[in-house]
């Protein structure tokens, strides 16, 4: 005797519908709103790293200024303040800086096409540090004493406005991802009661059934969560293109003053390891808080109308 065929058992309909012209806006609105994050995120991340790196070459080295006076022989003076750094501990090397050298300096404060040979131009002499915490700075600002017009300048009033500068930056980038997170968590809220309302009788036959307020939103959560990954997915992956096509774009760009000065202070714009991990980060960050947002919002949906 033959058994009865079971016939196949049909497949249950989500509670939440898996195609819905919410679930698409909310899930492209998440993928803005995580492109936004993580471009910001790797902007803070560019000026932190563009900012260590200048503050480092920066402080790895200091400057003797050699101002003219009467009486003095200037070469001669070069030649000491250069034995007289090299002598102190912790410098590596000390150049002193040719007179076309110096006139080049100026060049971009007095403009191009000037004669500046009836000008009395400081000279300088540029000390490179072995190690910036080694160097013996107040024994060559002493040893400097004997070379009439000269001065020593590290750096340390640009490294502080650098840093400053840089820090307030960072912050206000900070404060931006922060404005951003609310603004998703808001229009999450909004979606998730839109869904709420719009999917109202469902909700009441499954109270009807006995279906309890965590069973309904663990349903609204694992839907949200999918959207949340999507879109976060979508935006991530923007985010990392765009620093890219900003990498190339940058590479490629002329060697002209403006883009050598552009080069100096930010670097390869390159976000590096670390910082396509961090934009990989806010992918789940954004999902998880997709889904506890919704859970949370449709439970308190629930308390509202039970």
């Amino acid at each position: 005797m033959t058994e009865p065929q079971r016939m196949p058992r049909p497949k249950t309909a989500p509670i939440v519908p898996e195609r819905s012209v919410a679930g698409r806006t909310l899930m492209f609105l998440i993928a803005i709103m995580t492109f936004l994050s993580a471009v910001t995120l790797g902007g803070v991340v560019l000026v932190q790293k563009s900012a260590i790196a200048w503050s480092s070459d920066v402080g790895r080295e200091v400057t003797i200024q050699i101002k003219p006076v009467a009486g003095e022989v200037m070469e001669s003076n070069l030649r000491l303040a250069v034995s007289l750094a090299e002598a102190t501990p912790g410098v590596a090397s000390a150049r002193a800086l040719t007179l076309e050298q110096s006139q080049d300096l100026l060049k971009p404060w007095l403009g191009e096409g000037r004669d500046l040979s009836t000008l009395e131009i400081p000279r300088m002499v540029t000390v490179q540090l072995s190690d910036p915490k080694e160097v013996d700075i107040p024994k060559l600002e002493n040893d400097l004493k004997s070379i009439k017009g000269a001065s020593l300048d590290t750096h340390a009033a640009w490294r502080q406005q650098l840093n400053t500068m840089a820090g307030a930056i960072v912050v206000s980038g900070l404060l931006v991802l922060a404005l951003i997170v609310v603004a998703t968590v808001l229009a999450i809220v909004f979606a998730t009661r839109g869904t709420m309302a719009t999917n109202r009788e469902i909700v009441d036959v499954l109270h009807f059934i006995g279906a309890s307020n965590s069973f309904i939103a663990g349903e609204f959560q694992g839907r949200f969560l999918l959207i949340g990954f999507r879109g976060g997915i979508v935006g991530g992956l923007g985010a990392i293109a765009f620093f890219l096509l900003v990498a190339i774009f940058a590479g490629n760009a002329g060697p002209t003053n403006a883009g050598a000065e552009f080069s100096l202070l930010a670097g390869r714009f390159a976000i590096g390891y670390d910082g396509v991990a961090g934009i990989a980060a806010v992918v789940p960050v954004i999902a998880a808080m997709t889904a506890i947002t919704s859970r949370i919002t449709v439970r308190r949906f629930l308390s509202q109308i039970s």
